[in-house]
């Protein structure tokens, strides 16, 4: 039973969070790269660049919330497999922007029936009002990152 000075990691909404997502991205990273050669964070980059393209790595970090470094690493890897391409942006000579090649979307094409069904076993024990209102939940707790982040215990 946890008391006034421990967490009821039962109960403690971050901590479930970050244990369900670790647990999925290990097990997709595990999947993807037997089936396919990539890891999550690779898939996530792909996954992104099939929804924008011609985007700065900054624009990734910002949508997906992974360090700089992570990125980068992680386009190298998809760049030099040939998945990915990066040009100088036409607005800023400074940056690049990456975009999927041929490879990289029939790459993103085989995964994403893979993660979809990965999708569909894990809401397979909800309703699908249930998957409506977790998805606004999530949606609502996303909102408040920015609130959350810019907490500073010195300042209370």
């Amino acid at each position: 039973m946890p008391t006034d000075n421990q967490l009821n990691l039962a109960r403690y909404v971050p901590g479930l969070l970050t244990f369900l997502a670790n647990k999925l991205a290990a097990g997709a990273s595990q999947c993807y790269r037997k089936h396919f050669g990539i890891g999550v964070v690779e898939w996530r980059m792909i996954s992104m660049l099939a929804v924008e393209t011609d985007i700065t790595a900054n624009r990734i970090c910002q949508a997906i919330g992974l360090d700089k470094s992570a990125v980068s690493r992680s386009l190298q890897t998809l760049e030099t497999a040939g998945h990915i391409s990066s040009q100088l942006d036409p607005k800023d000579a400074r940056r690049y922007t990456v975009r999927l090649t041929a490879s990289g979307k029939e790459l993103h094409d085989r995964v994403l029936k893979v993660a979809l069904e990965r999708e569909a076993r894990l809401l397979s024990g909800l309703s699908p009002e249930e998957v409506d209102t977790l998805i606004d939940l999530l949606g609502r707790l996303h909102v408040q990152v920015p609130n959350v982040n810019s907490y500073d215990p010195a300042e209370h």
